[in-house]
């Protein structure tokens, strides 16, 4: 069935569905990492999300139970250039379109990404809609702009009335979503006999930061996004992770309150969403990104060491560097493609964090050593 993925300033991209001809909304966003779509589309950061995935061929190695971040695909919609129906792997349990059928996650193919993707970063992120489009007027081309003072007639009166419809999607600016996300109740994870116990506030946390603090000697207590740093306490962890999550982090007070409350008491490290809670609680400031940062290639510099590591992102929200008191805080790392702050350091309390994911799924696994520095962090508070 033909699709068609319509955005909020009128440009339009035609295409066919190769998942179920659901409709679906938001942000149009784009990732350049050459693999790891599973992974992807299961981040729970990626709630109220379209993702263009630049990579030119998806789908050819299919997905499996192992490769997911979160119970279910998080995404709102999937745009891709060229999808392949028959999966050729070892490890593939089953093809992409029927997974995202089960939840679905409309998913569009045939589409220029090139000329999406260049559209985004040329006039920054912008909501739109995928819906089915079974319009044949040899007229219409297969991607344009249509203009509201445009004749509406045909075509053009049913693509704006869908412009309409992406213009009425909620902007990610303001917007709570990790409440959405963060898991119900309480769960555990790990050895009941593991040295330390680190308690994980649930913003949005992918499976494979849990997996990495298991493996570094770690039970984990996995919260929800609300517990207060009272509750926290009462479990009487080593250290406290603040997690990645979707959407704007302001909104996200009750856990700045909380982070305030610990900060000083136990450990803390932030990741992504974590990172620019840790800086609000700081007393520093967020701001959105044109575009955002996702991909599996961003090179960040450690600023004491000059080191530069390949790393993992997906954030639209950045911390304002110069909101930030140096008294307090100093910042640790920096984007080179464009100097954002990515990672922070307090000056005299046990608490630290990082704007990419030093997990990588997917993504390089240079920035690994972050989780044994935060086991540092505990073993010199005790």
């Amino acid at each position: 069935m033909q699709g068609i993925l319509v955005l909020e300033d009128g440009h339009f991209y035609r295409g066919k569905l190769f998942s179920r001809d659901a409709v679906g909304q938001g942000e149009v966003v784009f990732n350049t990492s050459p693999t790891g779509y599973q992974e992807i589309l299961t981040d729970p950061s990626y709630a109220g999300q379209i993702v263009v995935l630049t990579t030119a061929h998806v789908g050819n190695y299919g997905v499996n139970a192992q490769d997911v971040e979160s119970a279910r695909p998080r995404a709102a919609g999937l745009v891709v250039r060229d999808y392949h129906p028959t999966p050729s792997n070892w490890r593939s349990a089953r093809g992409l379109a029927s997974y995202l059928d089960d939840s679905a996650i409309p998913a569009l193919t045939d589409v220029d990404t090139r000329a999406l993707v260049l559209h985004i970063r040329e006039g920054g992120a912008v909501r739109g809609v995928i819906r089915p489009w079974d319009d044949d007027d040899p007229t219409m081309p297969w991607a344009g702009r249509v203009a509201d003072d445009e004749t509406r007639t045909g075509w053009r009166t049913a693509l704006l009335n869908i412009v309409e419809a992406a213009r009425a999607v909620p902007s990610m600016a303001g917007l709570d979503l990790a409440s959405q996300v963060t898991c119900e109740t309480s769960y555990e994870v790990g050895a009941a006999d593991a040295k330390w116990h680190v308690v994980a506030m649930d913003f949005g946390i992918k499976r494979t930061i849990v997996k990495q603090l298991v493996e570094v000697g770690c039970r984990v207590t996995v919260v929800p996004a609300s517990t207060s740093a009272e509750d926290i306490l009462a479990l009487s962890p080593d250290g406290v992770l603040l997690s990645n999550g979707p959407g704007d982090p302001e909104p996200v007070a009750y856990a700045v309150q909380s982070i305030r409350a610990l900060l000083g008491v136990v450990p803390i490290f932030g990741i992504c969403l974590g990172h620019q809670l840790l800086a609000l609680a700081c007393d520093g400031a967020t701001y959105k990104l044109p575009f955002g940062h996702r991909g599996g290639n961003h090179p960040v510099r450690e600023l004491h060491s000059g080191r530069v590591e390949m790393t993992a992102q997906n954030h639209g929200f950045a911390v304002q560097g110069s909101s930030l008191d140096g008294r307090q805080v100093t910042v640790t790392h920096i984007n080179l493609n464009d100097d954002t702050v990515e990672g922070l350091r307090h000056r005299r309390l046990p608490a630290f964090s990082v704007q990419f994911h030093p997990e990588a799924a997917p993504g390089p696994h240079d920035s690994h050593h972050l989780f044994e520095r935060f086991i540092s962090m505990m073993e010199a508070a005790h």
